[in-house]
């Protein structure tokens, strides 16, 4: 049975998953493990897909960040626009398939194709007209897009703009600092709607009512976006035969109203068509060729008209732009709450769990940071050093605790437990010795019983994340995006 899943049922997974972050039944954390080094640390291995590989992460796992619904976007995949003017773009359309593929490009699907750029001011544009040569071949892009006008396009003059060929392209909206610093990476950038247009008139197909002003230029571009109007007219054949010449005031038929083109001939086939107006409401449209007055008895002639999202270019970037990629930032600073975050090891692994629970309860947790480790105080730490494997006996067996060291703090030492020889945990109690090898280093004084905050498997691991060593600093701030694809 022929069938596909849409780029809409993409985009409503990445908004329901990002939902959960604002929820408040829903509670999100980035987490860092692996504080010791793999087999091969220059080469880490894929994380597998398979339950083992989470029970690895909880094995291992150092400390938890609470994610808050500010630290999550929708994202793109970032096509910075080519200041050197050597890139050619692909143009919108309604209809890339495998037999219609994007002319820059060669995408079969809108969503793969280089269609949209973001300039070095952070505005982001679509393309609504590649720019061609008299033979109809794309040709680069050589002046950047400028320019927020929330109804006006913007066509360059890089190429044959005076005869209709060259790039015109629509402001959708510009990355604020805040969010470049948050989610601007070197191959994604954050996309939103601000939701300027709530619904559409079912009777006249019309914008509905609008949301409030939040004073940005993207809810000028969102409100101001026309439903059903037509930018840009493909001529998918010239033909032949017909009567040179520029005709004006062309009517755009179809199920909408008000669109207006003109169509230019040369050498008896038809050049291009130039959109005078725009209309409103075409969900399916058509330009009569033989229908033109004057124009002659020509034919073969074809001009496709590229139809609008619905509610309008501008109206709403994440479904317009595919925005099925979620991006998660979270700053782990110096020792972050209160000394959760080890300073003085490093970490492999990142991950994002979903609603864990306190130590010891069945409650989702919902503390701003969490320690995973273990912590006890020892007597003595003299020849201890971080990443030993401590254990209650001078030899591995049964019913030894066998623990790894994250961090020590004069003679406090955070661990975490790791399985003894007969595949056990045993958690270090008050009196035992601690030996690394043959080597007692020191008694245990006490157990932190507060430590870990967090119930060992609980909750859902979510996404894994295997990679090199990164050493963190009492000094030092580590910002981590995810990204994840819908």
């Amino acid at each position: 049975m022929a069938a596909i899943i849409t780029e809409k049922f993409r985009i409503h997974n990445a908004k329901q998953f990002k939902e959960d972050f604002g929820e408040s039944a829903s509670s999100s954390y980035i987490f860092i493990g692996r504080p010791y080094p793999w087999a091969d640390d220059t080469s880490p291995p894929s994380p597998a897909n398979a339950v083992g590989e989470e029970i690895d992460s909880y094995s291992d796992m150092l400390a938890l960040k609470k994610v808050g619904s500010s630290d999550v976007s929708h994202g793109l995949t970032r096509y910075d626009y080519d200041i050197t003017g050597s890139t050619k773009y692909d143009e919108y359309a309604h209809d890339y398939s495998a037999s219609n593929t994007s002319p820059a490009t060669s995408s079969n699907n809108l969503y793969d194709s280089r269609f949209f750029v973001i300039t070095d001011e952070y505005h982001v544009y679509k393309c609504i007209r590649t720019g061609r040569n008299s033979s109809g071949v794309v040709v680069n892009s050589t002046v950047q897009p400028t320019g927020t006008s929330a109804t006006a396009l913007v066509e360059t003059s890089d190429t044959d703009a005076a005869t209709g060929r060259g790039y015109i392209w629509k402001y959708m909206y510009t990355v604020s600092a805040s969010e470049t610093i948050k989610f601007v990476t070197n191959d994604f950038i954050p996309v939103k709607t601000i939701g300027a247009q709530t619904e559409i008139d079912g009777t006249s197909g019309a914008l509905g009512t609008a949301a409030s002003d939040d004073g940005t230029s993207q809810w000028d571009v969102e409100n101001s976006a026309v439903d059903g109007g037509v930018h840009h007219v493909v001529v998918t054949a010239g033909g032949s035969g017909y009567t040179d010449g520029t005709y004006t005031s062309v009517a755009i038929d179809g199920d909408g109203s008000g669109g207006v083109c003109t169509v230019v001939v040369s050498s008896g086939a038809i050049s291009y068509v130039n959109i005078t107006s725009a209309g409103t409401g075409y969900k399916r449209a058509t330009i009569d060729i033989a229908g033109i007055s004057g124009i002659g008895s020509g034919s073969g002639g074809v001009a496709k008209v590229i139809i609008s999202p619905l509610t309008g270019h501008g109206s709403d970037p994440i479904q317009e732009l595919g925005g099925n990629y979620v991006i998660v930032n979270s700053r782990l600073e110096f020792g972050e709450g209160s000394g959760d975050f080890p300073t003085d090891n490093d970490f492999r692994r990142i991950g994002l769990l979903q609603d864990p629970f306190n130590k010891g309860t069945t409650t989702v947790s919902t503390s701003p940071t969490l320690a995973a480790y273990h912590k006890m105080t020892l007597s003595s730490v003299s020849g201890l050093s971080i990443d030993d494997l401590m254990m209650s006996a001078n030899a591995d067996g049964s019913g030894v605790a066998v623990s790894r060291v994250v961090s020590i703090t004069g003679s406090v030492v955070s661990h975490i437990p790791v399985a003894n020889s007969a595949g056990g945990y045993v958690n270090f109690a008050a009196s035992d010795t601690a030996f690394v090898g043959s080597t007692t280093i020191g008694t245990v004084s006490s157990v932190d019983a507060a430590i870990p905050e967090v119930e060992r498997y609980s909750g859902q691991v979510m996404y894994i994340e295997n990679r090199g060593a990164v050493t963190r600093a009492a000094d030092q701030i580590e910002d981590i995006k995810l990204i994840i694809e819908m």
